[in-house]
């Protein structure tokens, strides 16, 4: 198994609380232990980034201002994000980037510099991970009570939360004594 250079996170469900189409940046609220789980990262150097299908903005439910918007405040609750990759297509678009494709988490792992194997990703649906397989990167799923459960029997790794989620990566880290620096991969 490689090193984990970075850890790509989808943000609603994940990180934040799922609003569905939210464009209100008054409205974000961390999940329990998201600010917590990114120090855990940011203190190895590991580097950090979110992977989000956001499709109003296809279905004009919002528009890419918006999401931007909700993206800083997010930033402003729990920290800088070293990557940033959005899919603002519709689910019959038939674009490579809308999980559960592969573009996002190897879009998010070009601008990083890294090999996409040497990502995890940790989200809350079978899509996140269909997303890593297919990108070659690890994935971590933290089911919510919209994961289904074929989803959850089909992932390779489940976490009761973030906080286990992101501890299971820093344990493998501190097992292969790994160091990466600075928030950017080695």
């Amino acid at each position: 198994m490689s090193a984990v250079q970075a850890v790509l996170f989808d943000r609603d469900g994940t990180l934040v609380e799922d609003v569905p189409y939210n464009g209100d940046p008054g409205r974000v609220r961390p999940m329990p232990g998201a600010a917590e789980a990114l120090a855990l990262l940011r203190e190895r150097g590991v580097a950090v980034g979110v992977v989000s299908n956001q499709s109003g903005i296809a279905r004009g439910l919002l528009t890419r201002a918006e999401v931007d918007a909700v993206n800083a405040r997010v930033e402003e609750l729990l920290g800088p994000f070293d990557v940033w990759e959005i899919c603002p297509h519709g689910p019959d678009d038939g674009c490579r980037c809308r999980k559960p494709a592969p573009g996002l988490v190897e879009a998010a792992a070009g601008r990083l510099g890294v090999p996409a194997g040497r990502c995890v990703v940790i989200g809350d649906i079978g899509a996140d991970v269909e997303a890593a397989r297919r990108a070659g990167a690890r994935a971590v799923l933290v089911p919510t009570p919209v994961t289904r459960a074929e989803e959850v029997d089909a992932a390779p790794v489940v976490a009761p939360d973030l906080t286990a989620a992101v501890r299971l990566v820093v344990a493998y880290l501190d097992c292969v004594g790994q160091t990466v620096g600075a928030g950017r991969p080695a």
